[in-house]
């Protein structure tokens, strides 16, 4: 257990949109420390995404947030030596981090014959999370379900 809460670490806003949630959109992309190869892949697919759907870079990431981020998840609680997976709600900033780690596992995911970049890869999964398809709303549908088949054990709450 941890003696002390952890500090939230706050992240600055990125330099072409201003915005948090495109920096954390691109800190998930990154691999390796390469910032700047993760945010000319991000920038790419932000452009591509939104010429497609025709909203605003910044209106379109928070949209494919709104539509990917859990309301419920299940998690363990150990109660007489036995393990239950206790349905409970997700905070907001949980959410995000679900959601956008969702969007970029989905994106990786995606075969690399139908596209050639990464930038492609995460502009279609944006796309598809718009219309409520792909595998990172199908990630949120899931953990819905779980939460929705253990509510038998929604007393064992903390």
């Amino acid at each position: 257990m941890r003696s002390k809460r952890a500090q939230i670490r706050t992240v600055e806003p990125d330099k072409k949109y201003d915005s948090v949630v495109v920096a954390r959109l691109v800190n998930y992309t990154m691999r390796d420390g390469k910032r700047s190869v993760a945010q000319k892949q991000v920038y790419q697919a932000l452009e591509a995404a939104s010429k497609e759907a025709k909203l605003k870079p910044v209106d379109l990431v928070e949209a494919v947030i709104e539509s990917i981020s859990p309301q419920m998840e299940v998690r363990s609680r150990r109660v007489g030596g036995a393990a239950y997976q206790v349905p409970m709600p997700v905070r907001p900033r949980r959410a995000t981090a679900l959601s956008l780690r969702w969007l970029v596992l989905e994106a990786n995911k995606r075969p690399n014959k139908q596209y050639h970049t990464f930038a492609e890869k995460l502009a279609a999964e944006m796309l598809d999370a718009l219309n409520n398809e792909g595998g990172s709303v199908a990630r949120k549908y899931s953990a819905h379900r779980m939460a929705d088949a253990n509510k038998a054990f929604a007393h064992f709450r903390w």
